[in-house]
C-alpha cells in the first residue's frame, strides 16, 4: 500500500465535495432564494472543512496535482451532459454524496472512528437536504437509506415515449439523450417490434441515463424488463395483466401506470392501486395500430375533477393544442411524434416545456 494512501484520496474528495456544497449553496442563493435550505448547505459546508481541519497538513503535503492521472481525463472530456439547473443540482448532490463516502471509508482505514461516523452524519444530511429540494426540481429523489420502500410521483411537466419508427432513423439512445439534455423529467420506453433481449440492452442504458439525470424511467407493457433494470415503474393497457396480478408481480416499490380512456375505467385503476393513470387518446393518433377512437376533452375533465391520483394527458397531443389540453388541467403531458419526429429534439422538447409552463401558471 502506498504511503500516501489514503491523503491523497481524501484531499480529492474533500476538495469535490466542498466545491459540489458550494454550487449547490449558491443555486438555492442566487437563483431558488432558498433562505433557510441555503443555510443548511452552507452549515454542512463549513461542518465538513472543520471536521478535517486536523488532516490539512498531511492532505496538502500528499497532493501531487502534475502526477495525477484523475486530471488527464477530466480535461479530455469534452461534454458531461448538464443542461440544466436541474442537472447542476442532481450531479453536485452525487458528487457530494459520493465524496462523503470515501472520506468516510477513508477516515476507517485511517483509524479514525469518530471522523467516520461525523462523516457518515454529513452524508446522511445530505440526503435530508435532497428530500427538500424535491418540490424545486419536480421529483422526488429515491434516497439511498430506503432503497426498497421509496417511491417516486409521476412529476409534472412534459412525459416523453420512445417510438423508433418516429424517428427520423435515430435509435431510441440517440433520442433518449437528447430528450434528457433538455430537463425532461419523465421518460417511457414503448416498443412493440424488438426481441425481447434488445429491448433488455436498451433499456439498461436508459435505466442509467434517466438515473444520471433525476428522471423518471417507465417501462411499457413488459414487468419482467422493467425490474431487470431497476426501472422506477411499468405502464399497462386495458388488455394487459389485471392491475392486482401486475402489483403481485412487480411488489410495492414499482410505479404502475394504467392506461385509462373513460371515467370507469379510471376509477377502477384508483381503486385498484395503480400510482397513476393516462388519460386518452384526446385525438386523433397514429402512433400506435391498436389505439381506441379519441376520448376528447371532456375525459379529461372529468379526470381533473374526480381522479386523485396523477395522471398523464396522451394521444394525438400536438404543439398546436397543447395550450388547450394544459389550461384544460392536465399538468403532466405525454408528447410522441412531436418530439421523436422532431429535427431538433432537445429544442421541441425545451419548447413545449415552455408551453406547459406557459399555459399552467395562465400568463
Amino acid at each position: 500500500m502506498s504511503p500516501s494512501f489514503p491523503y491523497r484520496m481524501m484531499d480529492a474528495n474533500l476538495n469535490r465535495t466542498a466545491e459540489g456544497m458550494r454550487v449547490i449553496e449558491d443555486i438555492l442563493r442566487f437563483d431558488l432564494e432558498a433562505k433557510e435550505l441555503c443555510e443548511t448547505a452552507r452549515a454542512l459546508r463549513h461542518r465538513l472543512r472543520e471536521s478535517f481541519r486536523e488532516l490539512y497538513p498531511q492532505l496538502l503535503a500528499e497532493r501531487k496535482v502534475q502526477s495525477d492521472p484523475g486530471v488527464l481525463i477530466s480535461q479530455e472530456q469534452l461534454f458531461d451532459g448538464k443542461q440544466t439547473r436541474d442537472d447542476l443540482i442532481l450531479a453536485n448532490l452525487k458528487r457530494v454524496q459520493e465524496g462523503l463516502r470515501v472520506l468516510e471509508e477513508s477516515a476507517h482505514v485511517l483509524g479514525k472512528r469518530t471522523l467516520a461516523k461525523e462523516t457518515e452524519g454529513l452524508r446522511f444530511a445530505t440526503y435530508t437536504l435532497e428530500s427538500a429540494l424535491a418540490p424545486y426540481l419536480g421529483t422526488n429523489p429515491v434516497q439511498e437509506t430506503k432503497p426498497s420502500s421509496a417511491k417516486r410521483r409521476l412529476p409534472p411537466g412534459l412525459y416523453a415515449l420512445t417510438s423508433e419508427p418516429h424517428s427520423l432513423g435515430r435509435s431510441n439512445i440517440e433520442v433518449a439523450k437528447e430528450i434528457l439534455q433538455a430537463g425532461v423529467k419523465s421518460l417511457q420506453y414503448r416498443e412493440k417490434n424488438k426481441k425481447q433481449g434488445e429491448m433488455y440492452r436498451e433499456c439498461l442504458v436508459l435505466r442509467q441515463m434517466t438515473r444520471d439525470h433525476g428522471a423518471l424511467f417507465i417501462v411499457n407493457d413488459h414487468l419482467e424488463i422493467a425490474l431487470a433494470v431497476g426501472a422506477d415503474g411499468v405502464h399497462i393497457g386495458q388488455d394487459d395483466l389485471p392491475l392486482p396480478v401486475v402489483r403481485d408481480l412487480v411488489g410495492p416499490s414499482l410505479l404502475i401506470g394504467v392506461s385509462t380512456h373513460s371515467p370507469e375505467q379510471a376509477q377502477a385503476a384508483v381503486a385498484g392501486g395503480a400510482d397513476y393513470i393516462g388519460v386518452g387518446p384526446l385525438f386523433a393518433t397514429r402512433t400506435k395500430s391498436d389505439v381506441c377512437a379519441p376520448v376528447g376533452l371532456e375525459y379529461l375533465r372529468y379526470a381533473v375533477e374526480n381522479v386523485k391520483i396523477p395522471f398523464v394527458a396522451i394521444g394525438g397531443i400536438k404543439e398546436h393544442n397543447l395550450p388547450e389540453v394544459v389550461s384544460t388541467g392536465a399538468a403532466t403531458v405525454a408528447l410522441v411524434t412531436e418530439i421523436v419526429g422532431s429535427p431538433n429534439i432537445t429544442e421541441k422538447a425545451k419548447e413545449l416545456q415552455r408551453i406547459i409552463l406557459k399555459n399552467a401558471s395562465g400568463s
